[in-house]
């Protein structure tokens, strides 16, 4: 197997890292090595800079024809226990009355809704647009993508196209899962396999609608699985260089059928975002999701090759279905405090990582800047002698 040693000259020397490579670093027994050199490829792209935006999140519906085994969240036919799809009417108003003055995004994914009319989707985006043309819809997983071209007797392509029509911004990453068809048959069988939800993607690329990806870890599959998953992605970001971000997500074993798993520790969300940073080298960003790996460890997430911390998110019900904590919402001041606390400078952003503002790094509390003069201080007067 190769080193570490070897792996981390190869990262140094700008070297693409290969997938005996990636399956070391999860084998790698001090995290902290693995994140300090993470760490260093996130300073070379992006310094201290640490991106966040004012967002909101939206489930039109959770009926969904499909039956993840990981999934607490869909609800199998219309008038189930809990089971809700929105009125447009509903969902316009919520958009149009939403308080904040600086959401920039609105992120929608859906169940696998087996009756809604392909109309519907189109014209619940036109209503958004209409009372808030200036927030951003990034809508529709490639699993959503590929279950209306099936349903519906479309091309990937002629989907997307009129979805962009109707004012579809970008596509979220959810639905990747693992890709690999071994572990992808055995937790959701009767949804896109890993080869149609990248096809999805490839074809949003093309339309120039740019989209981010996932990765649910720490259920059945192996570190294996996940290297092999996120090479994939790597390849298909080689061909379109169409991702923009990189997310991991950790499962939650809460309400579903695999709550007999015990859900990832801190350690193990840090090193998968560690040896993400590492092998996704043609992607700008990796994100480390508050809502999945919970707070504080997404926090120190940002010492671990992440450059993202996601946003405010308002309402959340996929997680918390399946027995998340964390807060519904962060604020735009506590997402800012959270970047502060660990030594970087808050980037304001929108979908695309444009910069709305970049926000001035946490001043040393006047205590500290004393003990560190003193430090100092002593540390001069020893040379001295």
């Amino acid at each position: 197997m190769t080193s570490f040693a070897e792996i981390e000259d190869k990262v140094r020397a700008g070297e693409r890292l290969s997938y005996e490579d990636g399956c070391a670093l999860f084998l790698e027994p001090d995290l902290l090595r693995l994140g300090m050199l993470a760490n260093w490829v996130r300073e070379q792209r992006h310094g201290d800079r640490t991106y966040f935006n004012v967002n909101m999140r939206f489930e039109a519906t959770n009926v969904c024809q499909a039956s993840c085994s990981f999934c607490a969240f869909a609800k199998l036919e219309e008038g189930a226990p809990n089971a809700h799809t929105t009125t447009h009417e509903a969902a316009w108003r919520e958009l149009a009355e939403f308080p904040d003055p600086r959401l920039r995004e609105l992120h929608m994914v859906n169940g696998l809704h087996p009756t809604l009319p392909f109309e519907w989707y189109e014209d619940l985006l036109r209503g958004w647009k209409r009372v808030r043309p200036d927030v951003h819809l990034k809508c529709f997983t490639g699993v959503e993508i590929h279950f209306f071209a099936e349903k519906f007797g479309m091309s990937h392509e002629q989907v997307l196209t009129r979805l962009k029509a109707a004012g579809l911004g970008s596509l979220p990453g959810g639905g990747a899962e693992i890709l690999h068809p071994d572990v992808r048959r055995r937790i959701s069988t009767d949804k896109a396999t890993g080869d149609e939800y990248l096809a999805a993607h490839r074809a949003a690329h093309k339309l120039g609608l740019p989209s981010n990806c996932t990765m649910l870890y720490g259920h059945i599959e192996t570190f294996e699985h996940r290297v092999d998953h996120l090479l994939q992605l790597r390849a298909l970001q080689d061909d379109t260089r169409g991702f923009q971000c990189f997310i991991p997500l950790a499962f939650h074993n809460e309400n579903n059928s695999l709550r007999k798993l015990p859900e990832p520790t801190a350690v193990d969300s840090l090193r998968t975002l560690a040896v993400s940073r590492l092998l996704l080298d043609n992607l700008a960003h990796v994100k480390a999701y508050w809502v999945s790996m919970g707070v504080a460890t997404a926090q120190l997430g940002l010492r671990f090759g992440a450059d993202d911390l996601d946003g405010t998110i308002v309402h959340e019900s996929i997680y918390h279905s399946a027995g998340s904590r964390v807060p519904m919402s962060l604020s735009r001041d506590e997402l800012i405090r959270l970047i502060r606390e660990a030594g970087r400078i808050p980037i304001e952003r929108d979908t695309t990582y444009g910069v709305i503002e970049e926000l001035p790094r946490a001043a040393q509390p006047e205590a500290a800047l004393k003990v560190r003069d003193r430090f100092a201080q002593k540390r001069a007067l020893s040379v001295m002698s």
